[in-house]
């Protein structure tokens, strides 16, 4: 039976994607949501992380009912969150929203909220929220000029991707590298595992 669960990706994340695919987790299909992001009034990061990646599951698996091939299958989303303090930073659109939030990151340290959810072969959702400490170092107007250049911040939580030239501005990461970058691989997998996805199927031969 393990070997027919299948696993939809609720996203276009080519990030999330890549990060599955270093587990050996390769989606049968991904299907992109749109929800509206705007945090509610007074609403936590963490609360926020957990209700998108919760409505982008439920949208997926919307989608996957509609089709045959995808019925049955499992739907991972997934949200990312970036906050100072319980100021919610935005998925930067514009180099002034990108330019913002890397000077007042620049020097300090700043909390990542990661919620995944996960459909159940029940119909339920399990859902999982993976904290992560990142401090910046302090950040030069020249740096910050480069990397708004680089385009590299459009679309990204906080104003920027750790995954890329933005690394070099990460001076200490408590917790989980995959979160910051869109998944956390840990909890990702003893979820998928939970609910008889053949996690190891794709182990074989990696090396």
């Amino acid at each position: 039976m393990t070997d027919r669960v299948k696993l939809v990706l609720a996203s276009a994340s080519p990030r999330r994607l890549a990060l599955l695919e270093q587990i050996g987790v390769e989606p049968a299909a991904l299907l992109p949501t749109t929800v509206d992001e705007t945090p509610e009034r007074n609403e936590r990061p963490r609360t926020l992380a957990l209700r998108l990646a919760e409505a982008k599951t439920r949208a997926g698996a919307v989608m996957a009912a509609q089709d045959p091939e995808l019925a049955n299958a499992l739907v991972l989303g997934a949200d990312t969150v970036v906050a100072v303090g319980r100021r919610i930073l935005p998925k930067a659109e514009t180099e002034e929203e990108a330019a913002d939030c890397l000077r007042l990151l620049s020097g300090r340290a700043h909390r990542v909220q990661t919620a995944i959810c996960l459909t159940t072969r029940k119909g339920g959702l399990r859902s999982r929220l993976v904290e992560t400490r990142v401090r910046f170092r302090r950040l030069s107007e020249r740096e910050i000029e480069a990397y708004l250049a680089s385009g590299e911040w459009r679309g990204k939580a906080g104003g920027y991707a750790i995954q890329g030239l933005a690394g070099a501005f990460v001076a200490k990461l408590t917790g989980s590298y995959g979160a910051v970058v869109g998944l956390p691989l840990c909890e990702t997998a003893n979820l998928l595992a939970g609910e008889g996805y053949p996690l190891h199927r794709g182990w074989t031969g990696r090396a």
